[in-house]
């Protein structure tokens, strides 16, 4: 999901039952989060309201992954475990039948039943609602009608309620890997209150998972969020705390110091200025650096001026080859980068290094200034104009966009300079809007361990994380192509095709992998950073 995420593609054969798992959530109870065994986490503002269809950034997913649960959950290397799925069961890969274990409820005390899924998910798919994951339901038969501008129709076809524990799901073609979505945020289930007042809901989320909100006022906005533990909950993520804070800062900077100083139990990203010192700092036991399905990328639309067409798809090159990511990986990250050499990420299983076009990405300065050189000959840059790289201040980003600029001017000649956002939700919201007039720096936080968790909702024609509006049919062919492959293997082969021909268009500029890097108060213990690079706060107990 997630801007800013080992892939287990799931062949299923002949009636194969599928054992998977999900995320937490709820409110309306007035329990404090300030208990001596709660713990505070870094986060962002949400960028909206709290709904599963309407959430697809860092800051509002890792809230709703506590407040939710849905049918399976990823554990800390990226497994699937049973949730409220009993079964999801499949003979042709196309036609699901999904059964929920018994005795489930929302915080509300509601039960969860297959109507809470089958609601929530014709919700998130249907136009008139807007909503921003709207994309993750395309595979389910009637999606297109439901989805369309205008479209009247509120139902999905391919979504039938069997009884209060049964429903089933029809796909427009056989997928072999669906299953392995159904633990991202989009579909989550929803309690009937939702649907009364959404915008209201999503102030004040009821769900079903390990925990909830603190009371009515729990969500203190661009301060922090507190949520406690769910005394109802009965599901495999069996909180070791009484509760979860995640605290809002203006800077990692900031949010580094707290943590030395005891006043923030978990941080999940050192800062630049730490790269250097965090392992001395911090000392033996209170850090962690692993390998993680997320990446860096700076994405550039075309629907700019100077950035569509030929000229456009040259200049995007030229900047690409200008950039010296080894370098900047080595100097302002200590190592701690892998420069990307495609889109994905490498922990992801399938990933392949050596993808035909993956040239454009080396550094190669003399190549750039010719690409950039027979640009102008086509289309000149305006004058005056400078190329700017747009981000988040409240993220530690300005270092290493100043450097990528840097190198631009100096390769390219062109005026280029970062444009600083006060708050990631701010530079989501013109990205969503598309109202860009430069590029940004975005990157992924993989939702489900898959290669197409990193192609389809970021470059796929009317993706809800398309913040460039990238739009290519033989890429959107290739992407059907590999979902609906018979073995993992096949798909992963079709989808680095659909690769090869980002690597010619260059929707984003990918610059790095992440290596994530958590560090730890010596208040707590037990912190474990998962597969797609967030702490397994759940697990984090104090001592």
């Amino acid at each position: 999901m997630r801007l800013q995420r080992v892939s287990k593609v799931v062949s299923v054969a002949v009636v194969a039952t599928l054992a998977l798992g999900a995320c937490g959530g709820g409110s309306g109870n007035s329990n404090s989060a300030a208990s001596t065994t709660s713990i505070t986490a870094n986060g962002t503002e949400p960028q909206n309201p709290l709904l599963p269809a309407n959430t697809n950034e860092v800051g509002g997913g890792r809230i709703m992954d506590l407040l939710f649960e849905g049918l399976l959950s990823y554990d800390a290397d990226g497994k699937t475990v049973n949730e409220i799925a009993e079964s999801i069961e499949t003979d042709d890969s196309q036609h699901y039948t999904i059964t929920l274990k018994d005795g489930k409820t929302f915080s509300n005390g509601e039960p969860v039943t297959a109507s809470s899924f089958v609601d929530a998910w014709n919700f998130g798919a249907a136009a008139k609602n807007a909503q921003l994951n709207s994309y993750f339901f395309e595979s389910i038969e009637g999606y297109d009608e439901v989805s369309a501008e205008g479209a009247t129709a509120e139902t999905m076809s391919g979504l039938q309620v069997l009884d209060e524990k049964t429903f089933t799901v029809t796909l427009s073609q056989p997928e072999s890997d669906w299953p392995l979505r159904l633990g991202y945020t989009a579909f989550y289930p929803l309690p009937e209150e939702a649907f009364e007042d959404p915008a209201a809901f999503g102030e004040n989320p009821v769900g079903n998972g390990p925990y909830m909100l603190a009371g009515d006022n729990a969500w203190q906005h661009e301060v922090q969020i507190d949520l406690v533990a769910n005394p109802d909950y009965t599901g495999t993520r069996v909180p070791q705390n009484t509760g979860v804070t995640f605290k809002f800062y203006s800077s990692y900077d900031a949010a580094y110091a707290d943590l030395q100083a005891d006043n923030l139990d978990v941080l999940d990203q050192m800062p630049a200025a730490a790269q250097k010192t965090f392992t001395s700092d911090l000392g033996e036991g209170r850090y962690s650096e692993k390998p993680t399905a997320q990446n860096q990328t700076i994405t550039i639309p075309e629907y700019l001026d100077e950035f569509s067409g030929e000229a456009g798809a040259l200049r995007r090159q030229a900047i690409s080859m200008a950039i010296n990511r080894e370098e900047i990986t080595d100097v302002i990250f200590s190592g701690a980068r892998q420069p990307a050499e495609e889109f994905t990420a490498p922990v992801i299983e399938g990933f392949n290094a050596e993808l035909a076009g993956s040239e454009v990405l080396d550094y190669n300065p003399e190549r750039a200034k010719d690409l950039w050189d027979e640009a102008e000959a086509i289309s000149p840059w305006p004058e005056g104009k400078a190329f700017t790289i747009g981000y988040n201040a409240d993220g530690d980003h300005k270092e290493w966009v100043d450097a990528v600029c840097n190198s631009l001017k100096n390769v390219l000649g062109v005026d280029a300079q970062g444009k600083a956002y006060s708050t990631f939700k701010e530079l989501r919201s013109d990205a969503t809007a598309k109202t860009l007039s430069g590029a940004i720096r975005t990157g992924w936080q993989a939702d489900y361990p898959s290669l197409y968790n990193f192609l389809g909702p970021l470059y796929g024609t009317g993706a809800g994380s398309n913040d460039g509006d990238y739009s290519n049919q033989v890429f959107d062919d290739l992407l059907a192509q590999g979902l609906a492959a018979t073995t993992a293997e096949e798909g992963a082969a079709i989808f680095n095709q659909a690769q090869e021909v980002l690597l010619q268009d260059l929707p984003v500029v990918p610059l790095w992998y992440q290596v994530s890097q958590t560090g730890w108060s010596s208040n707590v213990t037990d912190v474990e950073t998962g597969w797609n690079g967030v702490p397994v706060y759940y697990n984090i107990a104090r001592k």
